[in-house]
């Protein structure tokens, strides 16, 4: 599934959607960044609150297909920027994380 059908599928909104077409593989839910940088796998939706803009450099580092901000979690300007010139998709929704990952899991199996 791609991130847009992702987006599309849980009523995510698009906050930066450079790569769109990216396959997502898997789920990886976590808000510790160093705890995400060991685990999190190449293609993963990866579900958080953090907002800050190592955020967009740990996805990058883990090859993720997507960040997605649960609980409606704000991101500054220059996080936004970065995700977009790093070429990071971000997505935002209302849902608790938990919400996510069992939707995406759904989805994925």
């Amino acid at each position: 599934m791609t991130v847009e059908a992702l987006a599309k599928q849980l009523s995510l909104t698009a906050l930066c959607l450079p790569e769109a077409d990216r396959t997502v593989e898997g789920c990886y839910c976590g808000d510790l960044l160093s705890w995400v940088m060991g685990r999190a796998k190449s293609g993963d939706a990866w579900v958080t609150i953090m907002t800050n803009i190592n955020v967009v450099a740990v996805a990058s580092l883990t090859d993720c297909a997507c960040v997605i901000l649960a609980e409606d979690a704000q991101v500054e300007p220059q996080v936004l920027e970065k995700a977009q010139v790093q070429g990071i998709n971000l997505l935002v929704s209302q849902k608790d994380s938990f919400a996510l990952c069992a939707e995406i899991g759904a989805l994925l199996s």
